[in-house]
């Protein structure tokens, strides 16, 4: 855990916006690459953006959780 709490001190890496997305399903690997699916799943990735905590308190619930064991 501390291994993961250093590495997300690091810069972050902003990879290019891509024109598929492959994503999994109970039916096996499903391909998304028509322009109102991309923006449907730009949507829910903006939005897990928005309410997931910030890096340094993503790295200190980790360390509670490392404290807590």
């Amino acid at each position: 855990m501390e291994h993961l709490i250093a590495l997300s001190a690091r810069p972050a890496v902003r990879l290019p916006q891509l024109d598929t997305v492959q994503i999994d399903s109970t039916h096996g690997p499903e391909f998304l690459s028509g322009e109102a699916q991309l923006a449907k799943y730009r949507t829910h990735l903006d939005r897990m953006e928005r309410i997931a905590l910030s890096p340094q308190a993503s790295r200190d619930f980790i360390r509670d959780v490392v404290n807590g064991l």
